[in-house]
């Protein structure tokens, strides 16, 4: 360990262990995130390990345990280096031979390799991957290279350098105006200049102030930050100890899921180690900046993720938002003022910071300046975490980067900013992503949550899940929102089940505008767009619903009617059989009959049949 007290010895620290690492030496690079971990990845790592261990390679070949690649569809993902291979879905059985045939003699193993879905190539390169061609890697640069339990792999790839040059090289008021001459916008939901945010902070009269890193991520399907924290915690740190600095702050908390072990873990080891290191605590850096950092793990409730009912959850109060103003940056935590990003931000300052705004501001669109991170999942071949600069197009993500939709299928719409979020029909995708464009469409950037929904997906049905879980989620401290959406949740469900009424469109429409005028928080405010966007979007699949008893998608059971083919039917029994409400009937080699008084609509009968019998309708 290396106690760094000055920018000087920072620069030495890194010349040294550059200069002791050899950019030539064969190494493993294993996805270690949370998805592949699950699949097996430490295993793998093990294997690893044990392999060279017996073959006397251990000091030869490196082996280095990374957070997420992104390609979270393909793991475990082992990347070798500095060849590039990239193999995926990686077992323990596998391990032996890529040691043998790849890292000793060059050779590539086919059955590892990834084929492309929509051309059927198949790429042995992890450069040459469509999954990450069209991506624009600033946040998770590093993900695959560097271990993120090892400070010391952070500071050879240049770590911390921004937190140097902010301290010796800049004043605070200069810092906040470097951020907003950058452009960067809050990634955590509406976009709101963080610049602008900073400087209101910082002009706030008082001599106590904190910085709080929102870190309750939890829209479904959502998990950006996450692999942020899991990869490269230091990233993150060291954005917030640039905007202490900034702002006048000498404490922060990261209010995190609990539900996120690893994440918490690998965030602790970073605080520890930047302590030991110099770059955080006591006269930082040898600038006389001090700063304590600590750990508060949520305890679930979606509305912390609300900025004063994230600050009440860390007051040991009731998780509840509470009216604005006072905003936080003039009377947040403990009444004193605050500024909170969330993870992507931070973790986005240090690059402004290195590279300079003019660099920064180059990336992404003249409004929405630098790259932002989605998690890409639903009715999508390539599930995973992507990167790309504002201004890229849901066409290109959905087709370049996520392959397209899984059997051929057409892709109906795109879920985006999660349950707060709206949905992107079809023939708006080739419109950049970015807040203002996706604002019009009735969609907000939120989070970066982004469902695939291909032709089968029931768009009402869809928006009543959503409201479920916003309901579900709903504080119940205001009226609009713990009311309202309940009233518009048992429209929503009734519409499925074939209860629907005229005019409830209509009724929708109206209680959400009055939802998201007069709601306290922010998750009152937005809990409406997936319903309002549907309706927008897909007005043809609720009329189809509310008038017809239909649902085209064949999503919602009450609407739909298994039936059989008799001249199509050859009575070979298979349906009987695996009928699990016993509602088919019929002699061998007769046609069968479906007991519409017992079937439950379950589907398994429309599976298993190989004639085309089974109608749906």
């Amino acid at each position: 360990m290396t106690i760094v007290r000055t920018p000087e010895e920072l620069e030495n620290l890194k010349e040294k262990l550059v200069a002791s690492s050899d950019p030539d030496r064969p190494r493993v690079s294993v996805c270690c995130g949370t998805g592949c971990r699950v699949l097996g990845s430490m295993d793998v790592i093990e294997a690893f390990r044990t392999e060279l261990g017996s073959r006397g390679l251990g000091n030869e070949i490196g082996i280095v345990g990374t957070g997420c690649h992104g390609f979270c569809e393909k793991g475990p993902v082992v990347v070798l280096k500095p060849s590039g291979i990239f193999y995926q879905r990686v077992g323990v059985d596998d391990v032996a031979e890529i040691v043998s045939e790849s890292l000793l003699n060059g050779a590539v193993i086919d059955r590892l390799i990834y084929v492309d879905p929509a051309s059927g190539a198949r790429v042995i390169y992890e450069e040459d991957v469509p999954f990450y061609q069209k991506q624009q890697r600033l946040v998770l640069d590093l993900n695959g290279d560097i271990d993120p339990t090892n400070i010391e792999d952070y500071i050879a790839f240049g770590g911390y350098y921004g937190l140097s040059k902010a301290l010796h090289q800049m004043r605070p008021e200069k810092v906040v105006e470097e951020v907003t001459q950058s452009g960067l916008r809050g990634r955590g939901g509406a976009g709101f200049p963080a610049g602008l945010k900073w400087s209101l902070c910082r002009e706030a009269k008082g001599d106590t102030k904190y910085i709080i890193c929102n870190a309750d991520e939890g829209d479904p399907g959502a998990y950006m930050d996450r692999s942020i924290m899991e990869g490269n915690p230091h990233r993150v740190l060291e954005g917030m100890i640039i905007g202490a600095y900034a702002i006048g702050a000498h404490e922060g908390y990261v209010y995190i899921r609990n539900e996120y072990p690893l994440a918490v873990e690998n965030l602790r080891i970073a605080i520890t180690q930047a302590e030991e290191y110099g770059l955080l605590g006591q006269n930082i850096l040898g600038s006389g900046f001090d700063l304590s950092i600590h750990i508060r793990p949520g305890s679930g409730a979606f509305v912390c993720g609300e900025e004063t009912a994230l600050m009440a959850s860390i007051e040991d109060r009731i998780g509840e938002p509470r009216p604005r103003p006072p905003y936080p940056a003039v009377s947040g935590l403990w009444g004193k003022p605050t500024n909170i990003n969330n993870v992507e931000t931070w973790a986005n300052v240090p690059i402004v910071i290195d590279r300079g705004r003019e660099a920064y501001s180059q990336i992404g669109t003249d409004q929405s300046t630098g790259t932002k991170i989605f998690s890409l999942v639903g009715n999508i071949n390539n599930t995973g975490l992507v990167e790309v600069p504002m201004g890229a197009t849901l066409s290109e993500i959905v087709y370049d980067i996520g392959g397209g939709i899984p059997a051929e299928k057409d892709c109906k719409a795109v879920q985006l900013g999660g349950p707060s979020g709206g949905c992107v029909p079809k023939e708006h995708f080739d419109v950049p992503i970015d807040y203002e464009s996706l604002q019009e469409l009735g969609a907000i950037m939120g989070s970066g949550g982004m469902v695939v929904c291909d032709e089968d997906t029931c768009m009402v049905e869809l928006a009543r899940f959503f409201m479920d879980f916003v309901q579900q989620e709903s504080c119940g401290k205001c009226v609009p929102c713990r009311l309202g959406t309940r009233a518009m949740l048992d429209v929503l469900t009734g519409i499925t089940r074939g209860l629907g009424q005229e005019g409830d469109i209509e009724y929708l429409e109206e209680l959400g505008r009055q939802i998201t005028a007069s709601s306290l928080c922010g998750l009152g405010q937005t809990a409406s767009n997936p319903v309002l966007s549907t309706i927008r979007h897909f007005r043809d699949e609720y009329e189809v619903h509310i008038r017809d008893g239909r649902c085209l998608a064949h999503v919602c059971k009450s609407l739909i009617l298994y039936s059989i083919d008799a001249e199509k039917c050859t009575g070979c029994g298979r349906c009987l059989r695996k009928c699990p409400a016993e509602a088919i009937s019929g002699a061998k080699k007769e046609p069968h009959v479906i007991d519409q008084d017992k079937c439950v609509k379950c589907g398994t009968c429309l599976e298993l049949c190989k004639f085309d019998a089974v109608v749906v309708e």
